[in-house]
């Protein structure tokens, strides 16, 4: 079976990723929802980004220079760093780790991806990214961290005005913190 395309992300209670100011601390994961994450990493083969979100992620390369780190931060960036990225982006001409450029298009990868052997899944992370690899019907999986805030605008979770696309449900869970986590399947 080919390995599963996995969009997973956190998102507020009105659906953006980051908020009209390209903000995002409101959702800064409290012990518990960080372990999901955790759990989440160990599950991926390979990571597909964009641009702004490598950016963001860079600083997990080295964070383990940066004291002081907790064991669940100090063990996500010892996977973030062995795991194999791949980053799309017209800009870029360099990137750090073990990280490359796209060297095709986005269906072209991920199609190259899935015919590798392995069985994890192939993690995609960033909103345009996401969006792109949705209108293709790449996604195989949607896995939501739901925060209790209104951001009101901002980069939306989901694209807009695309198709419509019917989910099974997989599972959910409601953390302390009030995060709700939502994990659907496209059915196909």
């Amino acid at each position: 079976m080919a390995r599963s395309v996995v969009y997973s992300m956190s998102m507020s209670l009105d659906g953006y990723i980051v908020g009209p100011d390209g903000g995002f601390g409101w959702s800064v994961p409290d012990d518990e929802v960080f372990r999901l994450a955790l759990d989440e990493v160990r599950g991926v083969d390979v990571h597909l980004l964009g641009r702004k979100l490598y950016e963001t992620m860079l600083y997990w390369e080295t964070a383990d220079q940066e004291p002081p780190l907790d064991d669940n931060e100090l063990e996500f960036a010892d996977l973030w760093k062995r795991l194999p990225k791949v980053v799309f982006s017209r800009t870029l001409s360099a990137v750090q780790g073990k990280t490359r450029l796209a060297s095709g298009g986005l269906g072209e990868e991920i199609e190259r991806l899935r015919a590798e052997p392995g069985e994890g899944d192939i993690a995609i992370g960033g909103a345009t990214l996401a969006a792109d690899a949705a209108s293709l019907d790449l996604i195989d999986e949607y896995r939501i961290r739901v925060y209790p805030v209104l951001v009101g605008g901002g980069i939306p979770f989901f694209p807009r005005g695309g198709r419509q696309v019917r989910l099974e449900y997989v599972e959910s869970r409601t953390f302390a913190s009030r995060v709700v986590y939502l994990r659907y399947r496209v059915a196909r």
